[in-house]
């Protein structure tokens, strides 16, 4: 009884600090984190109440995580081979590929670090060539092994961001660009942006405004808003319910601009922005820079496509200096750990 009262109160604070934290905002990092934790918490949590079944659920939780540990690299480069075939080898398309590869690889370098782990000294010739082996394995092993966590927790969060119920009463929808292909035609990506909106304009019992945001890229003969509002008309919304802002060329500046449109007007300001699942989170983020409150809603992209959509916006978030700099910290605490276990240092 204690075991399971110890276990249930750690499990429902980490839950509450997730709820508060997410309650107060949902774009904060540190959500992914909590709900990270709170789904760590659950799992003794659990043990405890199996009471003489523990050893067997156990068992079954771990067999479990073997299997996925093996699966997903495999997965993730069929995935990439999927993918390429598909979009084409660009840089962007190969993402998905190059983890599944490279978690493949940490999995190989941890599984050897296991086999080579015994203690060995350093003698007057310098370090034996097995513990500098050692090292190189356990380098990859915990660099593979905590980017690959660092990730998994970012996608559990944007995963729950996509499935949360949402309020139906907007006064604005903001639809992010996506690019145009012979310089003003709509691409999938795109279209899917845009039907969700409309499903969202549909539901709501005051049809909200709409907002196509993007402006001309260098290969384009239209801004990308233009565009929008012409299929966005042809698919029965009055032109006097959309708003075209057509200057902005990034993420940033879709919301900055969008912002500016809505602050000119009058009345209520409940806005919702639409763009593809994988892409809710960081948009988010940019929202809460301009100061714009808003519901974020994905629309649905093709399967093999979100692996390297969401690996992309990982690295993007990863690549802003305070998060680079956690990210960095955090690796290198649990290398010298790591270090320090398997007597390498």
């Amino acid at each position: 009884m204690f075991l399971i009262f110890t276990t249930g109160t750690v499990f429902l604070i980490t839950v509450l600090a997730f709820v508060y934290s997410f309650h107060k905002d949902r774009s904060r990092y540190r959500n992914c984190n909590l709900l990270f934790l709170s789904i760590l918490t659950f799992i003794p949590f659990l043990l405890a109440l199996s009471g003489p079944h523990i050893r067997s659920v156990w068992f079954v939780i771990a067999v479990a995580m073997i299997i996925s540990l093996l699966i997903v690299p495999f997965f993730l480069i069929h995935n990439g081979v999927v993918m390429i075939r598909k979009e084409g080898a660009h840089v962007a398309h190969m993402l998905s590929l190059a983890f599944g590869i490279a978690i493949l690889v940490g999995e190989a370098a941890t599984f050897a670090s296991l086999i080579d782990y015994y203690p060995v000294g350093f003698g007057p010739q310098g370090a034996d060539p097995l513990q500098i082996r050692r090292g190189i394995e356990l380098f990859i092993s915990v660099t593979v092994m905590y980017g690959s966590t660092a990730f998994l927790v970012f996608m559990l969060y944007t995963v729950f961001l996509q499935h949360l119920p949402r309020r139906k009463d907007f006064d604005y929808v903001i639809i992010h660009g996506a690019g145009l292909i012979h310089g003003n035609e709509l691409t999938r990506l795109l279209k899917d942006r845009l039907d969700k909106a409309i499903e969202v304009y549909r539901k709501d019992p005051s049809p909200p405004v709409m907002i196509p945001s993007g402006g001309q890229g260098e290969d384009e003969t239209v801004p990308e808003a233009f565009a929008m509002k012409q299929y966005l008309v042809e698919q029965g919304i009055p032109e006097a319910q959309i708003i075209m802002e057509d200057r902005s060329k990034t993420t940033y500046e879709n919301l900055k601009y969008s912002k500016a449109i809505i602050d000119q007007r009058d009345g209520r300001k409940y806005t919702a922005l639409v763009t593809s699942n994988y892409h809710v989170y960081r948009a988010l983020r940019y929202s809460r820079e301009v100061g714009l409150k808003c519901t974020g809603i994905g629309s649905r992209v093709a399967f093999y496509y979100w692996p390297s959509a969401l690996i992309r916006e990982f690295i993007a978030i990863h690549a802003e200096k305070k998060h680079a700099l956690l990210f960095a910290a955090g690796w290198l605490f649990w290398l010298l750990i790591g270090f320090k276990l398997f007597d390498v240092i």
